[in-house]
Order: structure tokens, then C-alpha cells, then sequence
């Protein structure tokens, strides 16, 4: 029997692992001189930082969300779209993915300014940028998926008379969607990440719109770096949430027929 089948080994381990990840956390933070405390605060202290920050940092999660779930949705809808577009040729594919290599290779500092001239400082700049960092990994594994279908199942639709569009939408989108869904958890990691890096570059603090990127800016900059680590373990359960969110719509969509999720332990 496979020992990561027992429920409770499944709750000790990482439970065990935190235990271990405190203890080192603590021992580097007294072992540092008095003078360079600063530099890791303890957990009690970030602890601390964030229940007195909770309703500053609890509005600037609720804005960090929204600008990565339109952007991060925006990805899953484009992306999709144009996968469809890149599997129907080589040809395609060879004349389009320069390009998408062009747009995940320009770092977003430099496509920041750029989305700030287009639609101005804020949520609406934010999206866009978080949808360039999630777009790729999306696109790249949904064509992938696409193009790989078994082909002996697309000889056998074609033995029966199946159109490119039925081979395409019945046989290649569900063969797909295993490749669809780790690009998906992919973007669900890099999305928060974006969303708070595109924060920092074109987001706006006006009407309470400040996310956690502009948090982050504002406790750097006044040396509340207990708080600062708030803001970082924050941001850690908002990717923890996209993920969480992505695996079970995965699990939904093939638990009953993909082979991941077929019990080997059994």
C-alpha cells in the first residue's frame, strides 16, 4: 500500500514540515546580531504586523484579487481561443508563436509604462499585465495538447467521415483539456505574482485602489518590515486560493476518466 494513501500521514507531513520551517526560522533570527534582527522578523512579530494591519492589507487582497481574476480570466479566454487557431496548422503555429515568445520575454516593467499610456494608471492596467503573465503558459500548453491527440483516434474519425471541426471540438478538446488544465494551474501561480508585481509598476492608490504591490511599497519604504512579510504571506494564500480553486475544477472535469486520478494504491 502506498504510505501517502493513510489521511493522517497526509496532514502530519506537511504539518511536521511547518513545525521544522519555524524552528529554522527562529534559530536564524537569534543567531543573527542584535543589530541585523530586523532584516527576518520572527513569525510572532509578522504574526503581530498582521492582525494590527488586517483591514489595510484585507483591502489591498480584495483589490490584488480583482485585477488577477480579470486578468487571469482574460488569459483563459483569449488563450483558448487562439489555441483553437494554432492547432489547425503548422503553419500557423511557425508565423504566430514568435510573437507570443516576444510578448512573455518583454518584462513587465518595461510593458508597465506602456499599459499606463494605453488605459491609465489602476485596475484597468493591472489586468492587462496580469493577463501577459498568465497568457503564455495557457497558450503554450492548450495547443500542445491540441496537436497531440492520439492518432490513431484521429484516423478513426476520419475513417468515419468526421470534419475538421468535429475532430477538433469532440475527439481534440477532451484530449486536451489534462494539458489545458496544468497550463491553467501555471497561470493560477503566476496570476497573484503578476497581479502584484503590475501593482507595483502601474497600479493607483486613488479611492482605496491600492493592492498589495503598493502595501508592499508603502511598509519598504517606512521599515515596517514585519508588516512587510505580512503582505508577502498574504499574497501566499491568495496563490494558495487560485490554486485550490483550479484543482477542483480539474478534478471535476476528468476524476472520472483521466489516468491522474485513477486509484494505483488501492
Amino acid at each position: 500500500m502506498n504510505p501517502m494513501s493513510r489521511p493522517f500521514l497526509k496532514l502530519l507531513l506537511p504539518a511536521a514540515t511547518g513545525a521544522l520551517v519555524l524552528a529554522l526560522w527562529y534559530a536564524i533570527h537569534f543567531f543573527l546580531s542584535e543589530d541585523r534582527r530586523f532584516l527576518l522578523p520572527p513569525p510572532d512579530a509578522v504574526l503581530a504586523a498582521l492582525r494590527d494591519n488586517a483591514p489595510f492589507l484585507a483591502r489591498a487582497a480584495l483589490n490584488t484579487s480583482q485585477g488577477a481574476l480579470i486578468g487571469f480570466g482574460l488569459a483563459v479566454v483569449v488563450s483558448f481561443a487562439l489555441s483553437l487557431l494554432l492547432s489547425l496548422s503548422p503553419l500557423v503555429r511557425a508565423s504566430l508563436y514568435p510573437y507570443l515568445m516576444a510578448l512573455q520575454l518583454t518584462p513587465l516593467p518595461i510593458l508597465a509604462p506602456i499599459c499606463v499610456i494605453w488605459a491609465g494608471a489602476g485596475l484597468a492596467s493591472v489586468s492587462l499585465l496580469t493577463f501577459a503573465i498568465a497568457f503564455f503558459p495557457l497558450v503554450v500548453n492548450t495547443t500542445q495538447g491540441l496537436i497531440s491527440t492520439d492518432r490513431n483516434l484521429v484516423e478513426l474519425f476520419r475513417l468515419y467521415g468526421a470534419g475538421q471541426w468535429q475532430q477538433l471540438f469532440i475527439l481534440r478538446v477532451p484530449a486536451a483539456l489534462p494539458y489545458f488544465f496544468t497550463g491553467l494551474r501555471i497561470a493560477a501561480t503566476l496570476a497573484p505574482i503578476g497581479a502584484v508585481v503590475a501593482d507595483m509598476n502601474a497600479g493607483s492608490s486613488a479611492g482605496d485602489g491600492g493592492g498589495l504591490g503598493f502595501q508592499a511599497i508603502i511598509y519598504s519604504s517606512q521599515a515596517r518590515y514585519p508588516a512587510l512579510f505580512a503582505t508577502a504571506a498574504v499574497t501566499c494564500v491568495l496563490g494558495f486560493v487560485f490554486n485550490a480553486v483550479v484543482l477542483a475544477v480539474a478534478w471535476l472535469a476528468l476524476h472520472h476518466w483521466h489516468d491522474s486520478y485513477e486509484r494505483t494504491d488501492k
